[in-house]
């Protein structure tokens, strides 16, 4: 069998099922699907070829200075990579709220913008060491060893990472005062490089001395605890910002009191949706309930920063939608 190919497919397949399981969590306003691929190709490509190069030559740097294996995989796991990789992955992140600041409503769209592109750079990531230090050494039994802990045990890592740095650009767009909107990117990406170089510090103390091994079991697992809590807990926030936002457009009959209860949830509009499917009618479904999502936001922006014929029209249009697809 091919080693090349089976590391490729254990290294990117994984990674893409993970960022549909992101892009299915955010139930009440999806995010464009061309603009979340942008983001998982700027991950794979050009932050993990470019922290790639940068990593190598710290790397080789830092071992001319030291002439010590443990201190140049120390110093360049725990200081040079972090630093790195989530400035590079972070940049995706902040493309696009410059660039696409009309798809950046809430702050699940910072964890799910950030998550996706990081998960693409652990696509490329993940490629290199399963065929690396899995099947180049031990065959397909190495490739499967590895390719179980850097999917299955630290798939997670590299967007919980960056989700706070996408978390932190949100905070930016709401913030209302100048020194916020700088501070809050800036302390989102601490976050992230705090918590990789922790992992990475425990990981590196506990591959060559044998200490901290239970300390970095258990950060291991920090990707699926910190990120899925972080979802949920946003999702939660979001459900309670359906129902009031929502409440008044029911009043008026613009929805049903049948529709604006699965608007309102997340578990709902999932059973309805795959009752469209056997239907035939599940795109209809699927963009009605998208619409209201949208509409929930514009509504809530428009009370946060005031009337603007703009936010006024796009309300309007979005209103129409859910008339027409409703009928």
């Amino acid at each position: 069998m091919n080693g090349h190919l089976i590391s490729l497919a254990a290294g990117i397949l994984p990674m893409l099922l993970y960022a549909w399981f992101l892009y299915y969590l955010d139930r009440y306003e999806k995010e464009p699907l061309k603009l979340l691929a942008g983001m998982f190709l700027w991950g794979a490509v050009i932050a993990a070829g470019s922290a790639f190069v940068i990593n190598s030559f710290s790397s080789m740097g830092i071992y001319f200075f030291t002439q010590s294996q443990f201190a140049t995989q120390l110093a360049t796991s725990t200081l040079v990579a972090p630093l790195v990789e989530e400035t590079l992955k972070g940049t995706a992140v902040l493309i696009v709220f410059l660039l696409f600041r009309p798809e950046f409503d809430s702050l699940l769209d910072g964890i799910v913008y950030g998550g996706i592109a990081a998960l693409g750079f652990a696509a490329t990531e993940n490629i290199w060491y399963i065929y690396q230090f899995g099947y180049l050494p031990n065959g397909l039994q190495g490739l499967l060893e590895i390719s179980l802990v850097r999917v299955v045990l630290v798939g997670w890592q590299h967007p919980f990472y960056t989700a706070f740095t996408g978390l932190g650009f949100a905070l930016a767009g709401q913030a209302r005062e100048t020194p916020w909107r700088w501070f809050f990117p800036l302390l989102g990406w601490g976050f992230a490089v705090a918590f990789h170089l922790l992992h990475n510090l425990f990981a590196t103390f506990a591959s060559n001395t044998g200490k901290l091994s239970a300390l970095n079991l258990f950060w291991d697992w920090s990707g699926y605890l910190g990120l899925l809590g972080l979802i949920l807990l946003l999702i939660k926030r979001e459900q309670k910002w359906m129902r009031t936002y929502l409440a008044p457009e029911r009043d008026r009959g613009l929805l049903t009191p049948q529709q604006y209860r699965i608007a309102c949830s997340a578990w709902h509009q999932g059973f309805v949706y795959l009752r469209s499917l056997l239907s035939g009618n599940a795109r209809n479904s699927r963009l009605f309930y998208q619409t209201c999502g949208n509409l929930m936001h514009k509504l809530r922006q428009q009370i946060r920063a005031g009337d603007s014929p703009d936010a006024l029209e796009e309300i309007d249009r979005l209103r129409s939608e859910l008339s027409s697809l409703a009928g």
